[in-house]
């Protein structure tokens, strides 16, 4: 089935529409049409609610288009899909936003270090709709530590988790490759931990410090490194990677608690999993990644 492009004319700088001169499905309209613009984006436009058919807005991918037919695509960079190299957006509302962080990228700035991070990368994100719009942090991922991450959109939003936020984050679950093996295959690590004043967390009495409480599991090993399943029942800075050093299964990459093995040239810990309770609709949410492919692969071979 043929497509021609005779007809397709400019609206305006932000929109292009187009005449159908057959019958044709909308999809396969657009991927003809638009033959500069990827598969994946024109089904983005789609989804987005950014393409509609003689002035009536569809996300309807087959749905039918005769001769005479108008395709309007609006590129209005406002409505354009989010598309970043270190973050991916795994869901949004108007309350919400839970993404994929990659490691290397920090969560916010701090007093010493202010360059592009997650939060500003979103905030000018959500400014592209209306530059009044913020979003709020709610919690954070070290640098090196890649996987998921919730923000608020307002300050409602924040202040009623940060508030009940041990009833609201119901699960939060990482995975990480460590060097060696924990004597059992499933357990809890719990301490005090303080951080110094060279901004190291270390063990603590429990008058300095505050407890940190980890449970894991062993998913695979060889004879060098193992796969942990790593759940916070506590959320203290650098919990999981101060609990590893003390079982004596620093984090693979990990020079600063102990590790001595950076194969990956990274942090190896992700956080793949999220479950809560939605702070407007009260619906349970729960939000999960696959465990990175080079993590698998670093306890492949002679696996035990």
């Amino acid at each position: 089935m043929k497509t021609s492009r005779q007809g397709a004319r400019r609206s305006s700088p932000k929109n292009q529409t187009l005449e159908v001169t057959e019958e044709n499905t909308l999809l396969n309209f657009l991927l003809l049409s638009l033959n500069h613009l990827s598969r994946t984006t024109v089904k983005s436009l789609l989804a987005h609610r950014q393409i509609s058919i003689n002035g009536r807005m569809t996300t309807q991918f087959d749905k039918p288009l005769k001769k005479g037919d108008k395709v309007t695509v609006g590129f209005d960079k406002a409505n354009l899909p989010f598309s970043h190299p270190k973050i991916e957006i795994v869901y949004e509302d108007d309350s919400l936003i839970v993404v994929n962080k990659a490691a290397g990228l920090l969560s916010m700035a701090t007093d010493k270090i202010r360059e592009k991070t997650a939060y500003h990368i979103l905030s000018e994100y959500v400014k592209r709709k209306n530059p009044y719009h913020r979003i709020f942090i709610l919690h954070r991922l070290d640098r090196e530590t890649s996987g998921l991450m919730m923000f608020a959109k307002n300050q409602n939003v924040q202040e009623k988790l940060q508030r009940h936020w041990n009833e609201a984050i119901t699960e939060r679950k990482y995975v990480a490759v460590v060097e060696g093996k924990p004597k059992q295959e499933e357990g809890t690590l719990k301490s005090y931990i303080s951080e110094n004043t060279a901004l190291v967390v270390h063990k603590a009495s429990a008058e300095e410090g505050k407890l940190a409480i980890t449970h894991y599991r062993v998913l695979k090993s060889n004879q060098q490194f193992s796969l942990l399943e790593l759940e916070l029942e506590t959320g203290r800075k650098n919990q999981i990677r101060v609990h590893m050093q003390e079982a004596g299964c620093p984090v693979s990459g990990d020079k600063k608690y102990g590790a001595r093995y950076n194969p990956l040239n990274r942090l190896c810990l992700h956080a793949f999993k999220l479950h809560f309770i939605h702070p407007e609709s009260g619906k349970e949410m729960t939000f999960e990644t696959a465990i990175p492919k080079h993590f698998l692969l670093q306890v492949k071979n002679r696996q035990s």
